[in-house]
């Protein structure tokens, strides 16, 4: 690959996601009163799940699908070891909070006991998106980590991964939550540095499936 491609596939990467809207994938924007259709169960939980997923393709390069969140339902602060993403709203708004791992030269003194868990890290952005905003944008080293809020009501997002999530080649996601007092209160505030513990997947969260309606992916 000549220096410049990746850079330039991305770019056209981002152009394309950003004319997809959700009559182009046969979504149908769901209300607040709507019931959702009846998604995979979760064999520890009652109830539908709060967020969905419907399964467009997958390859050894990259996975592509959709998730539906329900009104006030969130996607837990998490990671993506080694990976790009694409996430382009289809209707509804998110709020997306992206953080950054600090590396500094000998870290932070913490005790031991909780060295393996705390990492200190940046917020480098929060903002909401609409389905006239254009992609959020992520990488191996920028951005990796995000929370994803929906925000008055249910809301719908396309989402591209390369490569995908793999925990036999080290790409397991994983989440977190802020120590308290390192909240982020101030949707305007950025560039904050906050302490992140390492978490199992919260208990409200768990993430069911759905058919996907829309057109084919053939590669």
């Amino acid at each position: 690959m000549m220096p410049g491609d990746s850079s330039m596939n991305h770019g056209k990467l981002r152009s394309l996601m950003s004319e997809v809207r959700a009559a182009d994938l046969k979504l149908v924007p769901r209300r607040a009163e709507d019931g959702d259709a009846p998604p995979a169960q979760h064999p520890y939980h009652r109830g539908a799940p709060p967020v969905t997923y419907m399964h467009i393709c997958e390859t050894d390069q990259f996975s592509m699908g959709v998730f539906l969140l329900k009104s006030g339902a969130s996607i837990p602060l998490h990671d993506h070891p080694g990976m790009h993403g694409v996430l382009k709203v289809m209707y509804g708004k998110v709020r997306i909070s992206c953080f950054d791992r600090l590396e500094r030269p000998g870290g932070d003194a913490l005790p031991r006991a909780e060295m393996g868990a705390l990492r200190r890290y940046v917020l480098r952005s929060t903002g909401e998106y609409t389905e006239e905003s254009g992609p959020c944008v992520l990488s191996p080293d920028r951005d990796n980590l995000h929370q994803i809020d929906a925000v008055d009501g249910p809301t719908a997002f396309m989402d591209i991964l390369a490569p995908p999530y793999d925990p036999d080649d080290g790409r397991d996601c994983h989440y977190y939550k802020v120590l308290p007092g390192d909240g982020v209160k101030d949707s305007e505030q950025t560039e904050k540095e906050v302490w992140l513990m390492e978490i199992s997947q919260p208990p409200e969260f768990w993430c069911g499936g759905e058919p996907y309606p829309g057109p084919e992916v053939c590669l």
